[in-house]
């Protein structure tokens, strides 16, 4: 599939949009609608190298997808590379490219697909480009909301499948000693 590129205009700092782009974990809370179980592949869920794992749920059989911060050029541009479909054969791109615009930041996203097969062509001939064009849009309407209409609760962020923060050595005590202390 060739490009598809979407665009909106939100009034906050470059750096800001950039910063919560540049964040796999913030990705949930304006893509839910046509991603699930978005998990990330990495504790670090920041900068280049960041990566994350989830289910499309686009029309037909439902596949999974992997991306990859492969381009970090801080305030401007981000690149994710993923694979997709049946043994992740399908090779996908999404540019982010911020450009301020007085105090506000317009956010382009531009998506491109290769197919590996002729059947998975055949799949993206019947509507995918619709489908991309439409989700796309829609997820930079919601990136807007959260900058221009803040929720009264927390956003929602993706968590490293299994991972659980508070037990890992940096973020304190592990539970395991406590509990030897405890009895000691």
């Amino acid at each position: 599939m060739g490009p598809v590129t979407v665009e909106t205009v939100i009034s906050a700092p470059r750096e800001a949009v950039f910063d919560f782009l540049g964040d796999l974990a913030n990705h949930v809370a304006f893509t839910d609608h046509f991603m699930s179980d978005f998990r990330l592949a990495r504790a670090k869920s920041d900068g280049l190298g960041a990566a994350a794992r989830f289910r499309l749920e686009n029309p037909g059989p439902k596949q999974w997808a992997e991306v990859q911060f492969t381009v970090f050029e801080r305030p401007r541009r981000i690149v994710e590379e993923g694979r997709s479909g049946r043994f992740a054969r399908n090779r996908f791109w999404t540019v982010w490219e911020l450009s301020q615009e007085g105090k506000s930041t317009r956010v382009e996203l531009t998506f491109e697909s290769q197919p590996a097969t002729r059947w998975d062509s055949f799949k993206e001939a019947l509507g995918a480009r619709r489908w991309v064009k439409a989700q796309n849009k829609t997820a930079l309407a919601r990136l807007r909301k959260v900058f221009e209409e803040p929720p009264d609760e927390p956003l929602a962020r993706a968590t490293v499948a299994g991972l659980e923060p508070m037990t890992l050595p940096r973020f304190g005590a592990h539970p395991s000693r406590e509990r030897l202390r405890a009895k000691g």
